[in-house]
């Protein structure tokens, strides 16, 4: 017979329990998920990722259309950025079989004449490509369609580009690395500079969240007090919105001003993700800022980067978590979200956010 005092902590392991069960730590399959910056890719130039865990090469043919394949040669296994590309078609290095940038093996230099074999018998997997505002996102799944579409901000041309891109791997699951850079408490702990804010600095805060497409949205309000960095634009105004698979996007408005930041999240394996900065504004004279913020931005990513390569000490010992609000209330969202995604996507049936608007108090 349980005691009073055993209740709650039955009802919370029970709770770890469910939520342990029902929200798989795999990323979730039927999403874009950030490959590159297009500047990287040229005509006739690809480049070599692993994503999900699997290898992918992206690139973009000589007319200038992005495309990926998985990146091992069906023959013997040999990756195939290893070999070159002359824009229409990637050639193996091992023993020059190539492939079109839709997959299909169109030659076979060994075969000699009379030696019949189908080349439609062979081909590289393709992987949907798509590039938007400059980014190069690839597809893992069966149904682009049905599928939260690749991310285009309001305000910047469709031909637009990052001012600049950072990207920084993260020893981290890419749960763990969604949930950590969402945290609105870790601030005052983590990232302590003199140009962003104190180790005293933390005081209680009060943000108005709504659902939105994928995701939800702290609304538009006015920066923190204490962080120095906004301090600089005047009277800003600064809306924060999330959406699966993993992508924050940050708008922050000043007068005419428009500066926008663009976080997306491509998990490597299971243990490690890759995490993408990209900024960008409307008014030329910002692009003058860049040699000075680039360190700026690396310094905040490389200090959540260390706090998760230290987490991943206790995790390996599989704890049970304990999730509190209002503090936490982003990540049980997340939870739920991408428990609300597998499930609709299982059912055929349309996806049902499951976010209500709410305020959320916290200290930090």
């Amino acid at each position: 017979m349980t005691t009073p005092l055993e209740r709650p902590v039955e009802r919370a392991v029970e709770r770890a329990v469910d939520l342990a069960a029902e929200d798989s730590s795999a990323p979730l399959r039927e999403a874009w998920y950030y490959a590159a910056p297009g500047r990287l890719l040229r005509p006739g130039r690809f480049v070599h990722r692993i994503m999900l865990g699997e290898p992918v090469l992206v690139g973009r043919d000589r007319a200038g259309a992005v495309f990926a394949l998985r990146d091992i040669c069906p023959h013997r296994g040999m990756p195939l950025s290893e070999g070159r590309f002359d824009g229409a078609q990637v050639e193996c290095c091992y023993h020059g079989w190539k492939f079109a940038t839709d997959g299909r093996c169109t030659a076979i230099p060994s075969l000699v004449a009379g030696q019949k074999f189908d080349l439609a018998q062979v081909s590289v997997p393709r992987y949907p490509a798509a590039e938007a505002q400059g980014n190069v996102w690839v597809y893992f799944g069966s149904d682009a369609a049905a599928a939260p579409p690749v991310p285009h901000l309001d305000g910047f041309a469709d031909d637009a580009s990052p001012g600049f891109v950072e990207t920084m791997r993260f020893d981290a699951a890419i749960d763990h690395a969604v949930i950590g850079l969402m945290d609105p408490a870790h601030g005052p702990f983590v990232h302590r500079a003199w140009w962003w804010r104190g180790a005293h600095s933390a005081h209680e805060k009060e943000k108005e969240f709504a659902p939105s497409d994928w995701g939800f949205t702290m609304c538009r309000h006015p920066p923190s007090s204490n962080s120095r960095a906004y301090k600089l634009l005047g009277g800003s105004q600064t809306e924060i919105s999330f959406r699966l698979p993993g992508i924050r996007v940050e708008r922050i408005e000043a007068g005419r001003l428009l500066l926008c930041n663009l976080t997306a999240i491509t998990p490597v394996d299971d243990r490690t993700t890759d995490i993408h900065h990209c900024w960008y504004w409307n008014r030329p004279w910002l692009g003058a800022l860049k040699p000075l913020a680039r360190p700026f931005v690396r310094k905040f990513l490389a200090q959540d980067g260390a706090i998760m390569a230290r987490q991943q000490n206790g995790l390996a010992f599989d704890p049970v978590l304990s999730l509190i609000d209002d503090a936490d209330t982003q990540a049980r969202w997340y939870y739920q979200l991408k428990r609300e995604y597998r499930r609709a996507r299982a059912e055929n049936r349309p996806f049902e956010n499951p976010v209500k608007p709410r305020t959320l108090r916290w200290r930090s």
